[in-house]
């Protein structure tokens, strides 16, 4: 057995402290076919928004979801339209949409983000390929250095969450079409 051995005129503060155990690396499930995500980002704003594609892309592998097509539009309203015509496809099992939607009247991008959030909700409908929003509108968004700070490490947060949202959804997915064609769930 090994015994560290304090010379007692050392100090307290002079020992070495053991390290600090880290939070061990959580090992999330595997998929049992492969999954193919495609992740629409809107360029405006770009340094914004596309902090929360590389956050995305790092939890998504961490969660087994390595096949990942990125797609870029223009702003987000052009978002829902690229969404459809890609679930049409049906080459991908999920589709993720980010966007920063800004405007010097309230009303306007207001308005232009329910439209994204409703018309990406309708395509999720109609094609059965879940669609998951990282399109944001904050209340007030100042062309400031704070502000963009601010809303990077805000993307960069809602990127995490929107591959752990997809992947949990596309598990979950996956075991009730299971169910479904095992005729367990009818």
């Amino acid at each position: 057995m090994n015994q560290m051995l304090q010379d007692p005129q050392t100090e307290a503060s002079e020992v070495a402290q053991p390290p600090v155990p880290q939070d061990p690396v959580r090992e999330h499930p595997r998929f049992a076919k492969p999954q193919r995500v495609a992740f629409v980002q809107a360029c405006w704003h770009r340094d914004v928004v596309e902090e929360a594609r590389i956050a995305f892309m790092k939890e998504a592998e961490a969660r087994h979801l390595t096949h990942v097509d990125v797609f870029e539009v223009p702003g987000s309203f052009e978002i829902p339209l690229h969404a459809q015509l890609l679930a049409k496809t049906r080459r991908y099992t999920a589709i993720v949409a980010a966007g920063l939607v800004v405007d010097g009247g309230i009303y306007r991008h207001e308005f232009v983000a329910d439209t994204v959030i409703k018309a990406l909700m309708d395509v999720q409908l109609r094609t059965e390929v879940p669609v998951f929003s990282a399109v944001l509108t904050p209340q007030q968004f100042h062309e400031t250095e704070v502000h963009y700070d601010f809303f990077r490490r805000h993307f960069a947060i809602k990127g995490v969450e929107v591959a752990a949202a997809c992947a949990e959804t596309l598990h979950g997915l996956e075991r009730l079409r299971g169910q479904v064609a095992a005729g367990i769930v009818g």
